[in-house]
């Protein structure tokens, strides 16, 4: 891939409000111009061509990355984030397949900003159920819906709607609900320093709206990471598979005291097999990723 040194970078000297009216230059691409210059990409590697298409998409990695404030993470980072899956977009960018770049480059760059929250946040642990993670990435968005905009706790009602909506308990989402209290920043509120413009917060939320290409580009990454996710498995044996997968891998997952009745053994051994079965699979994903080319480049 190019070498994006000289791409706009938002810093917090710089200022964001700064870096946003910088990446409003690069002009967007028509759908004719986008596809030759994918084209270029695909048959010969053309990295000024690659360039080009980073560049006019960097409006839509930061206005995806703004949906993501409100974590207690440096928003700067988080663009940077956004831009690292844009980039790895454009590299596995096929524009045979008959939808625009934006389309497919939203999976990725929701997906490098999701793992560096989670990297990032102590609170979601290895481990977490799908259905948490569902809730730490969708709670405001579930307040919203149902009106329950204010400070501090929810009413009971609002917290059994939020329950029952996402799939988790209501203690659940008592408890993340006070962990992420207090971090929203007002969506009024001007980006940038005093003087800088008065670009808005809520001029730059993503927009939720899905539709069939989008749907299709999710579904065939997703695909993508089931069959490494499958391949990845055969480095373990049968009982690490099998705890792993009941552990993490199950909606429905089985308590350590089950296992240890199951095989025979302390929940300690249970609990030891599980974390080395665990690493062994994250590694193993890495290499494969690495070898099939769906990791990020570095340069």
């Amino acid at each position: 891939m190019a070498n994006y040194a000289n791409l706009p970078a938002p810093t917090p000297e710089g200022g964001m409000n700064r870096y946003l009216q910088e990446i409003r230059k690069f002009p967007l691409l028509e759908p004719e111009e986008e596809y030759m210059l994918a084209k270029r990409w695909v048959e010969e590697q053309d990295t000024e061509a690659a360039h080009r298409m980073v560049t006019s998409h960097l409006r839509l990695a930061a206005k995806i990355a703004m949906g993501y404030r409100g974590y207690g993470l440096p928003q700067s980072e988080v663009i940077s984030e956004a831009n690292v899956g844009l980039m790895q977009a454009v590299k596995r960018f096929d524009p045979e397949k008959g939808f625009r770049l934006a389309t497919y480059a939203m999976w990725w760059i929701r997906a490098s900003i999701q793992e560096y929250v989670l990297r990032s946040w102590s609170m979601v642990k290895l481990g977490t159920t799908s259905a948490q993670k569902k809730l730490f990435f969708n709670l405001r968005k579930a307040k919203a819906r149902i009106g329950a905009l204010e400070d501090g706790d929810m009413r009971p009602e609002n917290v059994a709607q939020i329950a029952h909506d996402l799939g988790v308990t209501e203690a659940e989402v008592i408890s993340m609900n006070r962990r992420m209290s207090g971090g929203d920043a007002s969506l009024n509120a001007t980006v940038g320093a005093e003087g800088e413009g008065t670009m808005q917060w809520q001029d730059w939320l993503e927009d939720e709206s899905a539709d069939q290409a989008g749907d299709y580009a999710e579904r065939d990454e997703m695909d993508t990471r089931r069959e490494l996710l499958g391949e990845a498995m055969s480095v373990l044996n049968e009982r690490e598979r099998d705890i792993l997968t009941q552990r993490r891998l199950s909606e429905e997952t089985i308590t350590l005291e089950d296992l240890s009745t199951q095989y025979g053994v302390s929940r300690e051994r249970i609990r030891q097999i599980e974390v080395r079965a665990f690493e062994k699979l994250q590694l193993q994903m890495r290499e494969l990723a690495q070898e099939k080319g769906m990791l990020a480049s570095a340069e």
